[in-house]
């Protein structure tokens, strides 16, 4: 009995598509992540591997390694166009910088609300992710506390009806995980800042 079978799988940025059993003969094939970027995949089988490490380059499953093809955007199409539909996508990330000493986005950040707002609106069900950041300068758990407070004050600038508050997650790194590594009680802009994901 003939059965279709089709996997895929996301590996570090590259995208691996799999398809066997609809032929005669199955093969997995590389394709670029949304980036443009490729990278590489190991075909292996019982009778040996061969590299796939360009766009579109194909390796059949049942065969022996070492002979790859290059799929045809059109072939690409017809074997993996509904799965490549299907599929997720990529997260979106923005960063947001404030004023010193307090949760006042800067002129440039709060206009990029409209931008986040309509990826959102974009994205049936999204889930957002935003962590505030401070600086080093003052005491750090005031600088926790104040990163919470940024975090929470962008939460609901972006807060719609459309996103209900159980789909935005909300955290504090405080002075943790600092975007330009400063020493304790340096001011720096940079790591004022809320970082946004939206998938």
């Amino acid at each position: 009995m003939l059965s279709c079978l089709f996997s895929r799988c996301l590996l570090g940025s590259l995208l691996v598509l799999a398809l066997a059993g609809c032929a005669s003969k199955g093969y997995v094939a590389l394709l670029p992540d949304q980036d443009g970027r490729v990278g590489q995949v190991l075909v292996s089988n019982a009778k040996g591997q061969t590299l796939l490490d360009s766009k579109s380059q194909a390796a059949e499953l049942d065969t022996a390694p070492g002979k790859t093809f290059v799929l045809s955007d059109e072939q690409l199409r017809k074997d993996f166009g509904a799965a490549m539909a299907a599929a997720p996508q990529a997260p979106v990330s923005y960063l947001l910088y404030f004023e010193t000493g307090g949760a006042t986005l800067t002129p440039e950040s709060q206009g990029l609300i409209p931008q986040i707002l309509a990826e959102i609106q974009r994205r049936p069900g999204a889930d957002v992710s935003v962590v505030g950041h401070s600086d080093t300068q003052g005491d750090d758990n005031a600088n926790f506390q104040l990163a919470l407070s940024r975090a929470q004050t962008v939460a609901q600038s972006i807060s719609t009806a459309q996103l209900s508050a159980d789909r935005i997650s909300v955290e504090s790194h405080g002075e943790k995980n600092l975007l330009i590594p400063t020493a304790d009680d340096v001011p720096e802009p940079r790591n004022r800042r809320v970082e946004i994901l939206v998938r």
